[in-house]
């Protein structure tokens, strides 16, 4: 989200930098810029009626106190028009301002200067020579999924079992048993107990059901909303009822049949005589069809009314439930930085580091075909999140270095060899105004795959979320202002594709696993997986 004041005070620089993100990306600007001069124009004339109407008014009861009847009248006309000016000022001054706030809020970040230009990752560029080197097999290398399936329990399961998690819950979703259940626990706890023990950040169990609000203000919404799995409410549920309703208009016509069928949607009990007040007039229009099958045919609808009238009580109640519409989270990301939401911290609460070891839920919308096989790409996964709260961009930088670094050390302590990449401008996510990904090594794939991305925010959330701090007092500021915070996320890591890694990394020749030393304190000794 931006302040469309900057952009007016500096149209070509977030031009240029909007250019950058994304070709034809920075006329965007001229589209804001328009929408914010009808704002403006909109509360300009309904302030301008708004004196007209005050004065006047003022007058009248003046002119009739005189006896002139004439002047009383013509001022009546104008406060009047004046109402009528101010009504329509403000239907334009909304309609302008819900456009403008569409464009500040679906518009992605601003790189910054030091990020590379380019539209995917072919453009990102390596940072240094990478840490380790990828080893040399003498056999012929599995991929982990091959690995997983082999291992199996005292029973003859496998311990990375696709086949069943398929039938309970489709593709892309794994179980995983014995060893290799363990091994991922031991790698979650082994990154929370190296992010809170050795790098300071404070451990936090969230929610991972979140408000529609949270996703806006961490920029999940409302542009990417087919990417997450949404919890249905009531209300969405009614919103599917008069959708098939007005499907049975359409296909089935003005006859008796189509009464039939929604006596029968009420008799089983899927409207339960409750309509949002939002779709009563949809309602009304279906009854005023049904009245009219009422005089033609002499059909009685006496019951069927009543049914829906009664959802009059509760139409308020209905509302409320509408703003409670949840997702699943994509990330900690989301509840973790919503954490400071709406909030001011003082200076000396900043910064401020959080870490969250959660299960992650992604509809991997528009990745089909991509990673079908294995844990690379799942609707679900683990992931130990990283997110730092902030001062400033300066601040921000040297954090974005940091949480970079904290992650490197996960993959150093497994002996994974890895890379960093600086992403470029097509290749960072919406929020990001600088980013680096860490790309851990898969001798099954023969490269190396993301494991990491920590992105520096910038303002971009905090303007999203009123997050704000404020400065400690001074002689030359002895009220300081708040200002809005800097964010920054990162994974600290993905817990399945380490595990992915691991496997791959650390397999023999007979298909066994050899596990990491940094790991064996937290799997019993255990040195073997096999």
């Amino acid at each position: 989200m931006f302040d469309i004041r900057a952009i007016r005070d500096n149209p070509d620089g977030f031009r240029a930098d909007f250019e950058r993100k994304q070709k034809g990306l920075g006329e965007v600007v001229g589209h804001m810029l328009d929408h914010d001069a009808a704002v403006r124009k909109a509360v300009a004339d309904k302030q301008e009626a708004e004196q007209v109407r005050n004065a006047n008014s003022k007058l009248i009861g003046k002119a009739k106190a005189a006896g002139d009847e004439a002047e009383a009248q013509r001022l009546m006309a104008a406060v009047a028009d004046a109402k009528e000016t101010i009504e329509a000022a403000g239907a334009r001054e909304a309609a302008a301002r819900g456009e403008l706030d569409k464009l500040l809020l679906g518009t992605p970040n601003r790189p910054l200067a030091e990020v590379p230009e380019g539209e995917d990752e072919d453009s990102n560029v390596q940072q240094g020579n990478g840490w380790g080197s990828p080893r040399a097999f003498e056999f012929e290398v599995k991929d982990h999924a091959d690995l997983g399936a082999a291992l199996k329990t005292k029973l003859g399961q496998p311990l990375m079992d696709f086949e069943a998690a398929a039938a309970m819950s489709g593709a892309r979703f794994v179980a995983l048993r014995g060893g290799l259940a363990k091994l991922e626990r031991a790698l979650a706890t082994f990154m929370l107990d190296t992010q809170t023990g050795e790098n300071g950040y404070e451990e936090v169990s969230p929610p991972l059901l979140v408000n529609a609000s949270a996703f806006l203000g961490t920029g999940q919404l409302p542009k990417f909303e087919e990417d997450f799995f949404k919890a249905l409410t009531e209300y969405d549920q009614l919103v599917a009822t008069v959708d098939e309703l007005h499907l049975h208009l359409d296909h089935l016509g003005d006859d008796a049949k189509f009464v039939r069928d929604i006596a029968k949607l009420i008799k089983d009990g899927i409207i339960n005589a409750e309509v949002p007040k939002n779709f009563r007039h949809e309602v009304d229009q279906i009854f005023e069809k049904v009245r009219d099958l009422h005089e033609k045919q002499k059909l009685d609808l006496s019951k069927l009314q009543k049914r829906f009238e009664q959802a009059d009580s509760r139409m308020s109640e209905l509302e409320e439930k509408r703003q409670t519409n949840k997702y699943l989270i994509p990330t900690a990301e989301v509840p973790l930085t919503n954490l400071v939401r709406e909030q001011i911290l003082s200076e000396d609460q900043l910064p401020l580091r959080m870490t969250a070891h959660t299960p992650c839920f992604r509809s991997e919308a528009g990745s089909a075909g991509r990673d079908t096989k294995g844990m690379i790409r799942l609707h679900q996964f683990n992931k130990v999140e990283l997110v730092s709260i902030v001062r400033d961009e300066v601040e921000g930088l040297a954090e974005l270095e940091r949480m970079t670094t904290c992650a490197e050390g996960i993959l150093e302590a497994l002996e994974l060899p890895y890379r960093r990449m600086l992403l470029c401008t097509g290749d960072m996510g919406f929020g990001a105004r600088k980013t680096y990904d860490l790309e851990v090594w898969l001798p099954s794939q023969n490269m190396y795959r993301e494991i990491s991305s920590c992105s520096y925010c910038g303002d971009f959330q905090a303007r999203r979320m009123k997050a704000r701090w404020r400065p400690a007092p001074s002689e030359e500021t002895p009220k300081p202002k708040p200002e809005f915070v800097h964010t920054l996320n990162g994974s600290g890591l993905a817990v399945g594709r380490t595990l992915v890694a691991v496997l791959e990394n650390y397999q023999n020749e007979d298909g066994s696993i050899t596990v990491p030393d940094v790991l064996r304190p937290y799997m019993g000794g255990l040195e073997v997986i096999a």
